[in-house]
């Protein structure tokens, strides 16, 4: 019975530490690509999330004057996982929260092209 206590009160603190998670804020950064052709191009990037439970709505893009509706969205523990469309393009983002910092990796795929991408975006205060 002691084992049990033990276990839910364990269950009970682990929420609470996840439920402590919130990602909304604006965040910025680099956005690193690498095109098909292994030419590379260092550009920013800006994300403005919202996080409601664990689904996370807001846009993205390189700079505050050109954003992109995220599409589909959710953190569970410190994974992100992001959707949004840039023109033709579709593009998914598998991230990393660690404190004030979101790092990882986007991938995008439209008009015959695909590109990778490492992003390293800090929280903005």
């Amino acid at each position: 019975m002691r084992a049990f206590m033990c276990f839910l009160l364990l269950v009970a603190f682990a929420g609470l530490a996840v439920a402590d998670v919130n990602v909304t804020g604006k965040w910025s950064g680099s956005f690193n690509a690498t095109g098909p052709d292994g030419q590379t191009k260092e550009s920013t990037a800006v994300l403005v999330l919202k996080q409601n439970g664990s689904e996370i709505t807001g846009t993205v893009g390189p700079h505050g004057g050109e954003q992109h509706e995220i599409t589909k969205g959710k953190i569970e523990g410190d994974k992100i996982t992001l959707e949004a469309v840039d023109g033709a393009h579709a593009i998914k983002f598998d991230l990393v929260l660690d404190g004030d910092r979101i790092t990882g990796e986007a991938n995008a795929a439209g008009e015959g092209r695909t590109m990778k991408a490492k992003l390293d975006v800090k929280r903005e205060k």
